[in-house]
């Protein structure tokens, strides 16, 4: 029998790197909600007190940086400022500019060619059948754990607790399928009057258990605060920057990843787009029977609109040839910049939600990218062409 263990991560909303995910994609959405057609490329930094935007935009629409991003900090709960942070009195930078000509004139359609895209990279998607959402379950795991730490915090059902967070979820995989937790780890920032005794009772029974419960035993070893004290947090107890948690955002350390950041890119930058296309293909893929696991890579030139390449590996998996899946793929997605916002109607303002708790495995029927609209057509069109043969 084969035995190992897979870890995953996920941060809460206030944490300070997820802080300037929302800030950056609520901007995106404010100007896409008044010009679709918006060229955003937005960066946040925030440390003790302030936040710092700066970026690239070009849209026919008028936004108020600093309204967005105070009002982001009060959504997330920084209305204290013994949390790091307070909506109110943070002070707001801002530095921004037009989007690049050079970079606008390989991007927007014209009559003679394609919309190209937006920059050169590589992206990948991943879907595996361990979970109902198509998804690693350390992930799913640790994503729920973030979810209701947030929830428990905002209802009060646990006093004292700040807006910063994270959780740590290590699964034991048999002959590839998970059969429980080896450990949890948490740590949720709290006021000072908040004992840890406390905390680590509450945050047990109110948290992990009802998340956690089928997947833990005797063995599991549970770390709640491990350093004894989460006081200071928040951007006050480390600075957070837009586009640092991308392992978090995506497959928590299951399948590879191309290395670009998803918030506050509008749907013309491939490392956003081209990432949720291919999660899209895979999990079809998955969906269809075709494989338990799939992994698509998407790469791609600037300015160029077809992909310069396409993978697929279903790490033998797959129940039919990975070349039939892959013109599978070729015949029934059109991976152009264009095709993918099409598909994914990817010019809408749904980007803020995404920003927190991961950009897969969601159950929201603005994540279009979810959907397994297609699956059905690979399964038929996969029996066929095996009929044929």
């Amino acid at each position: 029998m084969k035995e190992y263990v897979i870890t995953s991560e996920s941060v809460t909303e206030g944490h300070p790197d997820k802080i300037c995910d929302q800030i950056s994609d609520a901007i995106l959405d404010n100007l896409i909600a008044q010009d679709p057609d918006s060229r955003v490329a937005i960066e946040c930094l925030v440390t003790t007190g302030t936040v710092h935007i700066a970026g690239e935009v070009t849209t026919r629409g008028f936004f108020d940086a600093q309204r967005i991003a105070r009002q982001v900090l009060k959504d997330i709960g920084y209305t204290d400022p013994r949390f790091g942070m307070d909506c109110e009195d943070a002070g707001v930078w801002i530095s921004i500019h037009e989007q690049s000509r050079d970079i606008s004139q390989g991007v927007t359609e014209n009559s003679s060619k394609e919309q190209g895209a937006g920059d050169q990279g590589m992206m990948y998607g991943y879907a595996c059948n361990e979970t109902k959402e198509l998804m690693p379950l350390p992930i799913i795991l640790a994503h729920r754990l973030t979810e209701k730490l947030a929830e428990v915090r905002k209802n009060k059902q646990i006093k004292g607790l700040g807006p910063d967070g994270k959780s740590q979820v290590s699964v034991e995989y048999q002959d590839n399928v998970p059969k429980r937790i080896t450990a949890v780890v948490i740590a949720q920032q709290h006021i000072e009057e908040i004992s840890e005794e406390y905390l680590r009772k509450e945050i047990l029974e109110k948290v992990i258990v009802p998340v956690c419960k089928e997947y833990l035993d005797e063995s599991t070893k549970v770390h709640i605060n491990a350093t004894g004290r989460f006081v200071i947090g928040g951007p006050e107890g480390d600075t957070g920057v837009t586009g640092r948690k991308i392992i978090v955002d995506s497959y928590g350390g299951v399948g590879r990843h191309g290395g670009g950041a998803f918030s506050g890119k509008d749907p013309s930058k491939v490392d956003r787009s081209g990432a949720y296309m291919a999660r899209y293909i895979a999990k079809n893929v998955v969906a269809a029977g075709l494989a338990d696991k799939c992994e698509i890579q998407l790469s791609y030139a600037i300015g160029i609109a077809h992909p310069t390449s396409i993978g697929v590996e279903c790490f033998g998996t797959n129940k039919v040839p990975e070349e039939k899946i892959s013109q599978l793929i070729f015949e029934n997605f059109n991976m152009t910049p264009r095709g993918i916002v099409e598909t994914l109607k990817l010019k809408r303002p749904i980007y803020k939600k995404t920003a927190s708790y991961g950009h897969f495995g969601r159950n929201d029927s603005d994540f279009s990218w979810e959907k397994t609209d297609k699956a059905e057509t690979l399964k038929q069109a996969a029996a066929l062409k095996s009929e044929s043969r």
